[in-house]
């Protein structure tokens, strides 16, 4: 998918925490993503999650790993 950043789209890669193989609309989740490339960011920036052109979920940044 792709992650919307302020200004920046970046493509990335999600892992699902262990036992959860599907999100519905209305769930809470923690993820891991891994972006092709680095960006500027900083914890608590807003993104965009978004597939074939639509919207498919939102988030807050918790924590930058590397």
């Amino acid at each position: 998918p792709q992650f919307y950043f302020r200004t920046t789209d970046v493509t990335g890669s999600t892992q699902l925490p262990e036992g959860v193989e599907m999100v519905m609309p209305g769930d809470n989740v923690s993820l891991e993503v891994e972006l092709i490339a680095p960006i500027a960011m900083e914890k608590g920036v807003r993104f965009a999650i978004r597939e074939g052109g639509r919207t498919v979920g939102a988030g807050t940044v918790s924590e930058i790993i590397a």
